[in-house]
Formats: C-alpha cells, sequence, structure tokens
C-alpha cells in the first residue's frame, strides 16, 4: 500500500512512519519538519489545499493518516484561534483535497479530551462527549465533520481517541521531544536527568489511594499498532468509527514518580502544587471496542516498559533532539 502520514515528523507520526516501512508499505510524509532520513518528505502545510491538489495528483495513496495537530491545552485556552485555525480549518483542506482527489480512508488521531469531564470511569466510546477546552473541542469538530463527509462524499474514518501516550521506539531510535514539554513522564525523566530541577505535582488531595491523579498510559508503539490495524479495517469496507486507545489501568502521578525512580536509579525532586482547574481524579479508557473489532493487542502494557523506553530515548540527549 501506499500511504500518506500528515505530521509523520512529530512523536507518534514518526512511529507510525517506522511501522508502516517495516511493514513494507510505500510511506510519504506530508510535514513542514523533515521526517527520519530516507523517509520520501513533501514539504507542506495541509492548509494549503492547492499544495494538497499538486501532491496529491503526482502520487495516489490508499489513504491517509492524521496526526498534525497542536496539542497542549492550556495554550489552547490561551490562543483559541491558533487551534481552531490548525486543527479544524486546516484538516478541513486536507479532506476536501482529499475528495478531489477521490482518496476515501483517513485514519484521524483524535483524543479522549472529546470526553471532558468523565460521567463514569472506565470511559466508554458511547460517553457523552463534553469538551472542556478548545483543544479536546477541535478535535470533536473534527469528528463530526468527518461524520458529515461520510454522508456527502463517502469518506470513510476512523478516529483513535488516545489517552495518554508515553514511551519511546523499543529500539531506541525515535521518541518524544516536546518543547515546551507537558507531559508528564517526559517531565519526570527529565528531572531524573538533571535536564529539570523538579517534577511538579499538582494536587495531592484527589480522591484516590495516593491522593494524586490517575491516569491511563498507552505505549506510542502500540498506538502505531491500533493504527495500522485501524487501516486494514478501513480497506477491508469497515464503516467509520470510533475507538479508545488506551491499556485500561489506571496509573497515578505518585505512582509514575515511584516507576520512575526504581527504573533510572536516581532521585527525582519533586514540588507539591494546589490542584489544576478542570483536572479530573481519574481519567482511564474502556478499549474493549478496538480490542475486539480491530483484534488490537498492546504489547507494552506495563507502565515499567514504558518508562524505560522513554528514559533509554531521555539518555541520548542532547545528540538526538528529534521530536518523533
Amino acid at each position: 500500500m501506499k500511504f500518506l502520514v500528515v505530521g509523520g515528523a512529530g512523536y507518534i507520526g514518526s512511529h507510525m512512519v517506522k511501522h508502516l516501512i517495516a511493514a513494507g508499505h510505500e510511506v510519504v510524509v506530508a510535514d513542514l519538519v523533515a521526517p527520519a532520513p530516507g523517509v520520501q518528505w513533501a514539504k507542506l502545510d495541509i492548509a494549503d489545499e492547492a499544495a494538497l491538489d499538486v501532491l496529491f495528483g503526482v502520487c495516489r495513496f490508499d489513504a491517509v493518516f492524521h496526526f498534525a495537530s497542536f496539542i497542549q491545552v492550556g495554550e489552547s485556552v490561551s490562543a483559541p484561534g491558533k487551534y481552531y485555525q490548525n486543527n479544524v480549518a486546516a484538516t478541513l483542506s486536507l479532506l476536501q483535497a482529499m475528495v478531489n482527489a477521490g482518496i476515501k480512508h483517513l485514519v484521524f488521531s483524535s483524543s479522549a479530551a472529546v470526553y471532558g469531564n468523565p460521567l463514569y470511569i472506565p470511559i466508554d466510546e458511547a460517553h457523552a462527549k463534553g469538551p472542556i477546552n478548545p483543544y479536546g473541542l477541535s478535535k470533536w469538530m473534527v469528528e463530526q465533520i468527518l461524520e458529515d463527509f461520510d454522508r456527502a462524499y463517502g469518506l470513510k474514518s476512523v478516529c483513535l481517541r488516545y489517552f495518554n501516550a508515553a514511551g519511546a521506539d523499543p529500539e531506541g531510535q525515535l521518541g518524544e521531544r516536546h518543547e515546551p514539554e507537558t507531559h508528564l513522564i517526559p517531565l519526570i525523566l527529565q528531572a531524573a536527568a538533571g535536564r529539570r530541577e523538579a517534577v511538579t505535582v499538582f494536587g495531592r488531595d484527589y480522591d484516590t489511594p495516593d491522593g494524586t491523579c490517575i491516569r491511563d498510559y498507552i505505549h506510542v508503539a502500540d498506538l502505531a499498532t491500533a493504527h495500522a490495524l485501524a487501516v486494514d479495517y478501513l480497506l477491508a469496507g469497515g464503516e467509520r468509527t470510533a475507538f479508545n486507545l488506551g491499556n485500561g489501568h489506571g496509573f497515578s502521578v505518585q505512582q509514575v514518580i515511584d516507576i520512575a525512580r526504581a527504573v533510572t536509579g536516581r532521585q527525582i525532586h519533586v514540588l507539591d502544587a494546589p490542584r489544576r482547574a478542570g483536572d479530573p481524579p481519574r481519567l482511564v479508557a474502556d478499549a474493549g471496542k478496538a480490542l475486539s473489532v480491530l483484534s488490537w493487542r498492546p504489547e507494552f502494557v506495563s507502565l515499567e516498559q514504558i518508562v524505560r523506553h522513554a528514559w533509554h530515548w531521555e539518555l541520548q540527549y542532547p545528540w538526538t533532539t528529534r521530536q518523533g
């Protein structure tokens, strides 16, 4: 098959590119940032529909993977226009160009943020949608747009709602580099490596066993596997749908810190701070639909494995600075 990976130079996108190439597929990355050496690269912004028309006129793709979204929740609150422009308007340009070219299959990187504050745990796909920030709302808007494009043009899509992507390539070639970094595990490991003075714990008075928030972490390599299964599902005639991606087991902030201390053998300085507004006590996925429909079987389910792979990547800093 021949696939376009939009945002294929980023954290999750680069792991997807590696997975697809290893499976024998031809891959082109559409991104403003260069992907891994040797990967075909179309340097473009998906907001540029004319550039997409040219690309689709030259290359015939069986499907598109879309990872090119801004992801910082706090920034989305302070700069909502940036998020609606990139995450929604630019995606609309991509979808219209796909329709123009007759490309009928899309795997979209969505988010558990579409659910907002959970009404029950674990969260399944039927849970009410109530995004509480522009980032989550931008993802939910795209999901609704995809429903309309299916109805109008027959564009079939799978929306994959991640909980907390984490870890790094088990072979150590790829990993997570965000500037600024906002994800818990790399923040903790930066503190362990001495690149950050401390990691901050926001709230120790939640209704959880140790008082800190509980989240569901899923290994980035298992996310790539799920995306590959999702495109297989679409190419086999599957209908538009959405799947949660998580391991179904929550870990508290304190548990992550404790495991990171054990894996790294380092002291990790912790600062306590008040709760952040909008942080629910628990966010855990019910990924039963992906397990059943896609026959997805996550390989790296222990938090220790996730942290160990991320630590191996962190130790390569500063020689390896790519996001993906």
